[in-house]
């Protein structure tokens, strides 16, 4: 190969690889390079077979076209570099011969193997660990969604999952399904924010081969759920055409692969988990107000951890002991202090920024049997130590002040407080339950039940 065709092959965005009637490479682009992550020298002019690993039930398309002298397009092969790293592509490969004798084969390659990985990583068939006896906290809130989430699993109603990241959806939505009579059927778990819309497409509903450039038929999760359940998780992260297809298959509880004429009967039980107010969801366009409907049969709303701050010692004594486990530690707990800061602290993290927290400031122990204020994690202590304490003292100092009848009970100067202070945004927001939630830090759901306690009618909405 002259310089002009090396350096045109070295151009081009796809790989190629030629080789010769003995199976030895003569033609190796850059991009092919890229593609398997290997020098020339590792392949040039040394045999196929030689180089790279091939799983049992697959074999070189490139050796095929040379043995049987077809042409095969858009198939797609995975197999193994000299260094043994999964790389997978789609090709399209012939033969090519000289006077009716196959001289050698060609390959033109494209890469998909990051998005293998990422749709197998994004996916998960698993046995499920968690039921409710996994769910820790004895507050009354929690204890009402446990009692709320355990009736949802007489039925096989579809479900929707309500809280912030971090406080447990997922597994809640293991707890229902392990409590159903779904239980010794598929579980299977999808992040609708880790991928494209037309990946999660083919990956919900499964493909037709040749229904695009490296379609095969693939059975959708949908088929792979059959007589289970299905997590949509962050459904409001999929882009809302899509979410009128799904609305369509739940409905009609039928699915159509892409490419495909045929319409499947699916039973699948499908739990959904959304990080944000329906409400608002719907408002932003981030959520179809008709698929609200369909999936909110049964709707779970789980409280943020500084809506029960009660479960915090249960949920330090749980990560204690699991990081105990893991360290080969035997920490005792956290010092008074640590506690304090703790329950005066917002969790934007919720359940899963406790454990971290746990888990950083037990890296920094070394024979200390209790987690002090100097082990905690420096983000934490800079985060909750950024208020102002004067200004936070002088706004209730005020309102102390203006205690006509007296009162000293802590709980009534915390109910009376609490009036105060949502009536205070109320006011602010127009009577608008939905903006002053959103500023106090509240579900919308939180906020009314907040106001039928405090005796509050709100004017509007």
């Amino acid at each position: 190969m002259n310089a002009l065709h090396e350096y045109i092959m070295n151009q081009v965005d796809v790989g190629i690889h030629a080789i010769d009637e003995e199976g030895k490479t003569i033609i190796y682009n850059k991009k092919m390079r890229e593609i398997e992550a290997m020098d020339t020298h590792d392949v040039l002019h040394k045999n196929v077979l030689d180089v790279f690993m091939f799983q049992e039930n697959q074999n070189s398309t490139l050796v095929r076209a040379l043995q049987h002298g077809k042409e095969t397009v858009n198939v797609k092969q995975t197999y193994f570099n000299n260094k043994g790293t999964e790389i997978t592509t789609i090709n399209h490969t012939f033969p090519f011969s000289v006077d009716d004798q196959i001289q050698g084969a060609v390959e033109i390659a494209k890469d998909v193997t990051k998005i293998e990985r990422l749709m197998r990583s994004s996916t998960r068939k698993e046995d499920t660990r968690f039921t409710f006896e996994s769910i820790i906290g004895k507050s009354d809130a929690i204890q009402e969604v446990i009692e709320l989430s355990k009736r949802a699993t007489r039925t096989s109603s579809y479900v929707l999952v309500v809280g912030e990241t971090g406080t447990g959806k997922e597994l809640f939505a293991q707890s229902i399904h392990n409590g159903s009579a779904r239980a010794a059927a598929p579980y299977i778990s999808q992040n609708c924010a880790a991928l494209p819309d037309n990946l999660i497409e083919g990956l919900l509903f499964g493909t037709t081969k040749g229904a695009f450039t490296g379609a095969i038929d693939s059975a959708g999760l949908f088929e792979q759920a059959e007589g289970g359940t299905l997590l949509l998780d962050e459904i409001n992260s999929m882009n809302v055409h899509l979410q009128a297809k799904l609305l369509r298959a739940l409905q009609e509880r039928k699915v159509k692969r892409i490419g495909g004429t045929k319409e499947i009967p699916v039973d699948v039980r499908i739990i959904a988990t959304i990080n944000e107010d329906p409400i608002d969801a719907i408002a932003n366009d981030h959520l179809r107000k008709d698929l609200y409907y369909r999936l909110g049969v049964v709707t779970i709303f789980i409280p943020p951890l500084r809506e029960r701050p009660d479960d915090i010692p249960l949920l330090i004594e749980q990560f204690t002991a699991k990081y105990n486990a893991l360290f080969q530690m035997n920490v005792l707990g956290v010092e008074p202090e640590v506690l304090d800061a703790f329950y005066a602290y917002h969790w934007p993290g919720n359940v899963r920024e406790l454990e971290h927290v746990i888990e950083a400031s037990m890296n920094l122990l070394l024979d200390e049997e209790w987690i002090e204020y100097n082990h905690l994690p420096y983000h934490f202590r800079n985060k909750s130590t950024g208020q102002d304490p004067t200004a936070s003292s002088s706004r209730l100092a005020s309102f102390l002040s203006s205690d006509e009848e007296g009162t000293t009970h802590l709980k009534d100067q915390l109910e009376k407080f609490e009036q105060y202070y949502i009536e205070h945004y109320l006011h602010k927001n127009n009577f608008s339950v939905s903006k002053t939630a959103k500023q106090l830090g509240l579900s919308r759901q939180s906020l009314q039940y907040r106001l039928k306690k405090v005796g509050i009618t709100s004017k509007t909405e």
